[in-house]
């Protein structure tokens, strides 16, 4: 029998303990993912209390405008690359004044993929106020199950930050 999506999986419950545990804040900025990490982190009952908010900015001028991405780093890496996925991250930490940003960007598929960035690459980005990190993923699905497995992994990304950092 499959999982009903309303319902939190043991990594949903185990961010939100982390999170309430630890009296952290977070946001997050997606693209690729289009708000299935957002929803993943507000699965749980009570996320508000550190969930602050989310931006799904799927444009370079919503990358620019809402998360202070730089038109340079567009220009320069690409909207899939760990520049941006960094700035994403940092930009949404801090306008939303959260104690961590989570961000995503990549190329779901099934067009828009070229051969230095082919269609699964996924760029996971995190940042506190001491560091940033970016993670890289190659996902081999459908446009669906690129965009799934990218929201588990940013969790689990979420999860193992969270216990390295604090």
């Amino acid at each position: 029998m499959c999982k009903d999506a309303s319902t939190p999986d043991d990594r949903e419950v185990k961010v939100a303990n982390l999170l309430k545990n630890k009296d952290l804040s977070i946001s997050v900025a997606e693209s690729c993912t289009g708000g299935l990490v957002s929803h993943k982190i507000t699965n749980v009952p009570g996320s508000s209390e550190y969930f602050n908010r989310a931006v799904v900015a799927y444009s370079n001028q919503a990358k620019r405008e809402l998360l202070a991405v730089k038109a340079e780093s567009l220009q320069s890496h690409g909207a899939v690359s760990e520049v941006v996925a960094s700035e994403m991250a940092k930009g949404i930490r801090v306008s939303s004044g959260t104690d961590i940003g989570l961000s995503t960007t990549g190329i779901a598929g099934p067009g828009g993929g070229t051969a230095e960035k082919p269609v699964g690459l996924v760029y996971l980005g995190l940042s506190d106020p001491e560091t940033s990190r970016v993670k890289k993923l190659n996902l081999d699905g459908n446009r669906w199950e690129n965009k799934r497995v990218a929201a588990r992994e940013a969790i689990e990304y979420l999860i193992d930050f969270i216990e390295d950092r604090y």
